[in-house]
């Protein structure tokens, strides 16, 4: 018998589509904002080497306590409340960088901006693994994603050219209104909520009650090994243009990222469709060896080539590597814990980028460059051992979802 609603398969629904629409304009602001707020701090307030440093972390600071608390209140006020309460915050936040005339000042703007942007990503991506037919989880996360790399690619394109000469009010403007439009395309989207009952029966009181509203026992072990994955890829984010500038080879930076934007887009067109079709074993595997692949031609003395080689080997590797492994997590649940689940992935993937630079920079005066992405090498290989060790030695990462 035809329905008249989409087919169960149909990946590209009304719903979807807005939403990553919304996440690509929530994950730009990100990502300008992280590329010319340590510029920033200095400029306008003469701000030391650490204090401008921490202008820019503070927000995944922020961002991380919000994914603690996610969870719950997913369960709480229900996915689209909270989106639309932590866009109407985001949108605020990203107003008042025009009115912070002190660090302290800007430093707690970052902070609460940080945790608007937390709860809200972590409510459409939520929403999203909802709206995604469960036997194209892996191949829609992957499509889903594709927002986030092309706001990677142009967040610190557009802090360049909007920054140039010290034109920081453009940047906060451009902030502000990409921010509105977040918020104006999240109110139309139309977003499941789990059934009353399975929120009760999530949310009632049993032997870690509280614990399991903030981490998803079931979506922690895929996410450690995006956590060790994420101190990896830091490394590349934090110290890859300093490495190169120190070398006289400051044009590759630029290059680099184009070529793992391309990479990451070409990746996600086929990797999703092959972990459906082939289990999670099938190209988890490959996308782990590739990754440690890409940081081990970042330990030789750097060259056009090698620099190349681990722009291509990274964009195949970690940026296939992170829908993947989500699909993975939110499959390990009940569709009641698909929020927690999603908090908890993002909270692990969060600690990795966000606080890896602050080790890895005590490793820097000891082993140099080349020496640090040398222990990331390690790093990653030791990725797949962990990824071997909680999930794929398991006989359900070997079965496709998809007949």
């Amino acid at each position: 018998m035809s329905q008249p609603h989409d087919p169960p398969t149909k990946l590209f629904t009304r719903d979807f589509l807005l939403a990553a629409v919304a996440n690509l304009f929530i994950s730009m602001v990100f990502y300008l904002l992280m590329t010319s707020m340590a510029l920033y701090a200095v400029d306008r307030f003469q701000a030391s080497d650490s204090a401008a440093g921490l202008a820019s972390s503070v927000f995944i600071i922020g961002s991380v306590t919000a994914r603690l608390f996610a969870g719950r209140l997913l369960l709480v006020l229900g996915r689209k409340r909270l989106m639309v309460i932590s866009l109407c915050v985001f949108v605020l936040a990203s107003v008042l960088y025009m009115a912070s005339y002190t660090l302290w000042l800007l430093l707690l703007v970052r902070f609460v901006h940080g945790m608007a942007f937390g709860a809200g990503n972590t409510a459409i991506a939520t929403a999203v693994q909802s709206i995604i037919p469960p036997a194209r989880r892996s191949e829609g996360t992957g499509y889903f994603g594709l927002s986030t790399t092309l706001s990677t690619a142009a967040g610190p394109f557009l802090a360049v050219l909007l920054a140039a000469g010290g034109n920081y009010t453009s940047v906060f403007v451009f902030c502000a209104i990409s921010s509105a439009v977040a918020l104006t395309v999240g109110l139309l989207i139309r977003m499941p909520e789990p059934p009353r009952a399975s929120v009760r029966n999530s949310s009632g009181a049993r032997p870690g009650g509280f614990i399991r509203s903030i981490i998803s026992p079931a979506a922690l072990p895929i996410s450690l090994v995006l956590l060790v994955c994420g101190i990896a890829y830091s490394g590349i984010i934090s110290f890859l243009a300093p490495f190169l500038i120190s070398r006289s080879m400051a044009e590759a930076a630029s290059w680099f990222f184009l070529i793992y934007a391309v990479t990451v887009l070409l990746s996600r067109l086929f990797a999703g469709r092959i972990q459906d079709r082939r289990g999670d074993n099938a190209i988890m595997y490959p996308l782990l060896l590739v990754f440690a692949l890409g940081m081990a031609a970042l330990a030789f003395t750097p060259s056009n080539l090698t620099i190349a080689a681990a722009a291509a080997l990274t964009g195949f590797g970690f940026g296939a590597l992170m829908p993947c492994a989500q699909a993975i997590a939110v499959n390990a649940v009940p569709a009641a814990e698909l929020g927690v689940a999603t908090s908890t992935f993002f909270l692990m993937l969060d600690v990795g980028i966000g606080f890896g630079p602050v080790a890895l920079g005590l490793l820097i005066p000891h082993l140099g460059y080349t020496g640090m992405f040398a222990v990331l090498t390690v790093l990653s290989v030791l990725g797949i051992a962990l990824y071997f060790q909680v999930h794929g030695r398991h006989p359900r990462a070997s079965v496709g979802r998809t007949a």
